[in-house]
């Protein structure tokens, strides 16, 4: 089957790509635009890796395919930080409480946890434990993480 051109809004640039109808997200994003902080862990939406935001919502980007995304905007980890100066205050709460171990699973843990304070700026507890649960992490014991 022949490739397809399409355009992806990641962290608010345009890109044209030619993707292959079973190519996913996660695919295109690093190996087409050289996106690598989504990984891909599992490859079956179950350890949160690749968790990304498309239209603000949190989707596991190695379930989702290419095609679906065309002309939605995505934000991806590298859309957080303007800098190494400058990183998004999730980003700085994980570093301050080193909340980051082999760093794996972070840039999904720090997507979905944007996706929850998005939608609940104030949240108990338990509530980050929920909004986390699609995260698999095998280093921290998650403690630091909430």
């Amino acid at each position: 089957m022949a490739k397809q051109i399409m355009e992806l809004i990641v962290n608010g640039t345009t890109y044209e790509v030619a993707v292959q109808p079973w190519q996913t997200l996660a695919e295109v994003l690093r190996e087409e635009l050289n996106l690598t902080g989504t990984k891909i862990g599992c490859g079956q939406g179950d350890c949160g890796a690749c968790t990304v935001l498309l239209e603000g919502r949190s989707v596991s980007s190695c379930l989702t395919l290419a095609l679906e995304c065309h002309q939605r905007p995505i934000t991806t980890i590298e859309g957080l930080a303007t800098s190494l100066a400058q990183m998004h205050p999730i980003q700085e709460a994980f570093v301050e409480t080193q909340a980051v171990q082999c760093g794996f699973c972070s840039a999904g843990m720090i997507m979905s946890a944007k996706h929850l304070l998005d939608h609940n700026p104030h949240p108990s507890e338990a509530e980050i434990r929920q909004g986390l649960s699609g995260n698999l992490c095998h280093c921290t014991g998650y403690t630091k993480v909430v």
